[in-house]
């Protein structure tokens, strides 16, 4: 059974910055593309950052210039570089990627169990 693993969250100041990390337990044969969501109490979940296996990737506007999502294709893991972090920045943190289990297998779409990013002005 694959789990997405999330480490990285916790509470800072304004204008300090967190590192976020995922990858996956269990076996795997490869994964596609990789993202960040995250989601404000009584609100969407929404896309903060994206990143394909060839390293291309896509960021929501507010986190533009800040954020900085990268992979480790040899290690199955993707972080989350956040920088000059705001109070509207506070969320849970999803990590999400699309997943080959084995060879003969497609890709199926898993999700971490999230992380709390707390932002204090």
């Amino acid at each position: 059974q694959v789990q997405l693993v999330e480490s990285g969250g916790g509470l800072v100041q304004a204008g300090e910055s967190l590192r976020l990390s995922c990858g996956p337990s269990g076996r795997i044969f490869n994964i596609n593309s990789m993202g960040w969501y995250r989601q404000i109490l009584g609100k969407q979940r929404e896309l903060v950052a994206a990143i394909t296996r060839a390293g291309v990737t896509n960021y929501a506007d507010s986190v533009k210039g800040r954020f900085t999502i990268s992979r480790d294709n040899a290690k199955n893991t993707v972080y989350l570089q956040m920088n000059s972090l705001k109070p509207e920045d506070t969320a849970v943190y999803y990590c999400n990627a699309a997943i080959r289990s084995a060879a003969w297998s497609g890709y199926t779409d898993y999700w971490g169990q999230g992380t709390q990013v707390t932002v204090s002005s």
